[in-house]
C-alpha cells in the first residue's frame, strides 16, 4: 500500500470520529465506576476512558458513512472472504452491531435469505435512516434497523444465531455491559464474532485506539460465559476472533471481586 493511501486512511478515520457522548442513566454510570477509569487521551482516536488497561476509542460519526462504503474497502479488508468465514446459513438470525451505513447488513441479508433476518443495530439514528433508505430503494425486507443504546443493543433474548461486530467493539462506551447484553441475545451455542484491526501489526494504517490485539479481546471476554473457538488471521488488516456462548457458567465480573483477566 502506498504511503499516500496510508496517510489518507489515517486522516479519514481521525476526521470522521467524534467524541463519544455517554448518555446512559446515572445508575449505569455509578454501577460501572469500578470497572472503568477516566484519564487523559493517549491517542488522537482515544476517548480518555479506559477498560482493563485499554483506551476506548471515540465513535465514528454518521458523517463517515461514505468512508464505510469506499470502493477500496474490498481490497483493504476483503469482506467477501470474511463472509465466507462466518459459515452463514439460510434462515439464520444475524445481528450486525454498529451497522453504520449497512455495508455488511445488506451482504448478510443476501446470505441468510428471505427466511432469515439481519438485525442492524446502531446508536446513531442517522445511520439507521441510511439503511432504511437503501432498503426501500433495493426492496430489501429481511433487515430490521434497531436503535440501540451504549449498554443495550435492544435485541431479542435468546433469539440470535450470530453477532457480528466489524471494527466496532473498541468504540463501545460500556464494553462489559454491552457484551452481557449481546450474550443474552445469543441462542445457546450462538457465536460472537469480533473483526478488529490488528494492533500487533504497525503496518495496518489505522489509529492505535481503533486497533486491538487478539490477547486484549480474549482477556476482555474471559469474565463472560463464552468459549474461544478460533482466531482467523487470513484478512489483510484484521483479526477474526470467534467465541461461542456456553450454556452455563458462573459470571466472573472483574469489577465485583471475582477472578480477573489481566493484560500486560
Amino acid at each position: 500500500m502506498r504511503w499516500s493511501s496510508r496517510i489518507a486512511c489515517l486522516l479519514a478515520v481521525l476526521l470522521l470520529c467524534v467524541p463519544a457522548v455517554y448518555t446512559e442513566p446515572p445508575r449505569i454510570v455509578e454501577r460501572a465506576s469500578a470497572r472503568y477509569k477516566m484519564g487523559t487521551p493517549t491517542d488522537p482516536g482515544g476517548s480518555g476512558k479506559f477498560y482493563m488497561g485499554r483506551e476506548i476509542s471515540v465513535v465514528m460519526g454518521h458523517q463517515g458513512a461514505g468512508w464505510l462504503e469506499r470502493p477500496e474497502r474490498e481490497k483493504e479488508e476483503q469482506p467477501k472472504k470474511l463472509l465466507q468465514m462466518l459459515d452463514l446459513k439460510p434462515g439464520m438470525v444475524v445481528a450486525d452491531i454498529g451497522a453504520g451505513s449497512g455495508y455488511y447488513s445488506f451482504r448478510l441479508a443476501e446470505k441468510v435469505g428471505t427466511k432469515g433476518k439481519v438485525l442492524a443495530v446502531d446508536i446513531q439514528k442517522e445511520m439507521l435512516a441510511i439503511i432504511r433508505k437503501r432498503m426501500k430503494k433495493n426492496k430489501v425486507e429481511n433487515i430490521e434497523p434497531i436503535l440501540g443504546t451504549e449498554t443495550d443493543p435492544k435485541l431479542p433474548a435468546g433469539g440470535v444465531d450470530l453477532v457480528l461486530m466489524v471494527d466496532v467493539y473498541h468504540e463501545f462506551a460500556f464494553p462489559y455491559e454491552m457484551t452481557e447484553a449481546l450474550i443474552q441475545a445469543l441462542k445457546p451455542g450462538g457465536r460472537l464474532v469480533f473483526v478488529e484491526f490488528r494492533r500487533e501489526d504497525e503496518k495496518v494504517p489505522i489509529l492505535l485506539a481503533h486497533k486491538m490485539t487478539e490477547k486484549q479481546v480474549r482477556a476482555e471476554m474471559a469474565p463472560h460465559p463464552l468459549q474461544h473457538v478460533k482466531t482467523i488471521e487470513a484478512l489483510p488488516w484484521q483479526h477474526v476472533i470467534i467465541f461461542e456462548k456456553k450454556d452455563k457458567q458462573r459470571r466472573n465480573d472483574p469489577a465485583s471481586g471475582g477472578a480477573r483477566a489481566h493484560c500486560k
